[in-house]
């Protein structure tokens, strides 16, 4: 394989990983959220933004704090 075929690969694979732990991600988000955990600290803690923080909870039917 020549780099570039070996970089697309690792990157393939990242991207698949990625798209695998979104969701575990966005339900630990929406479980922090409904135990009472500020969206300031949730976003903090896994690096998204308060903005994307706040579209997962509405998406899950929470109101913003």
């Amino acid at each position: 394989m020549t780099t570039l075929e070996d970089a697309a690969q690792t990157y393939r694979q990242a991207k698949d990983a990625l798209d695998q732990a979104r969701p575990a991600l966005a339900d630990a988000i929406v479980e922090a959220a409904r135990a009472g955990t500020k969206q300031a600290d949730i976003a903090r803690i896994s690096g998204y933004t308060r903005e994307q923080v706040r579209r997962i909870c509405r998406a899950a039917g929470l109101q913003a704090e």
